[in-house]
């Protein structure tokens, strides 16, 4: 079963955090949230993940903790935060109410323009740019989501306690890349090519990692016909397909 407290930090880290990656990627949800000055947003959540988005010329940027955030949406519980997410709850600031209006017209249809991206109709997939930009948002959501299901979750803290020191790559051949850094059993996912890997996770092409999102192939089939190249220290890959699973189960 997931937990709420490990929802809320996936939820924050992963699935908010992927905002940077969609107004990377897409013009429109640049202009989206295009404003004169930076305009940064955060979410306080009571026994739980504590994070600001600042959006500067269209980019979103996401840091830990809401010190400096000029809306602040407060959370009394992780339960709260995650419908947020699911759309069952709204948040009133309790600071920044003069930036409403960016809330109202500007941040929330960024949101609606995630979730039709991370949540695609199939005929919207028939759209090579769509996919692309759907696929490796996907991407960036997952890799992220990795860390803070090792770091929370108690099946894979269990995992992360078993692994190794150093750095994994986890990416796409000629696509996204992503660092996953595991240091004393804590993870850090860094949204960067890896420099130095001890071990390596990568999926031939967008449309085999695809797949593998939806559900549609099996991994253990793709790593078997050469699909996903894996390789060097084969046990810290074993850790990270484990949490992978825990992944598929919180982002299902």
């Amino acid at each position: 079963m997931e937990d709420q407290a490990t929802l809320a930090y996936l939820n924050m880290f992963a699935v908010l955090g992927s905002l940077e990656n969609l107004t990377d990627l897409l013009p429109r949800a640049r202009e989206q949230v295009r404003t004169p000055k930076p305009v940064s947003v955060g979410f306080a959540v009571k026994d739980g993940p504590q994070a600001t988005i600042t959006f500067d010329d269209g980019h979103a940027r996401l840091t830990e903790g809401v010190d400096n955030c000029d809306v602040k949406l407060p959370f009394a519980s992780p339960e709260k935060f995650n419908g947020l997410i699911d759309g069952t709850v709204t948040p009133v600031p309790s600071k920044g109410f003069t930036k409403i209006n960016f809330l109202l017209k500007q941040f929330t249809p960024l949101t609606e323009t995630l979730e039709k991206y991370l949540r695609p109709d199939p005929k919207d997939l028939e759209n090579r740019d769509f996919f692309e930009v759907s696929t490796k948002v996907m991407f960036y959501v997952i890799a992220a989501a990795l860390s803070q299901v090792a770091n929370h979750d108690e099946v894979g803290r269990f995992s992360a306690a078993h692994t190794l020191d150093g750095d994994i790559a986890f990416g796409i051949k000629d696509g996204p890349q992503a660092t996953i850094r595991v240091n004393a059993h804590h993870f850090q996912t860094i949204k960067e090519p890896c420099k130095e890997p001890r071990a390596v996770m990568e999926f031939e092409s967008l449309d085999l990692a695809r797949e593998l999102f939806d559900g549609k192939v099996v991994a253990l089939a793709s790593i078997g016909t050469g699909q996903i190249a894996m390789r060097g220290m084969i046990s810290m890959l074993d850790n990270l397909n484990r949490i992978l699973d825990r992944v598929a189960l919180y982002l299902a």
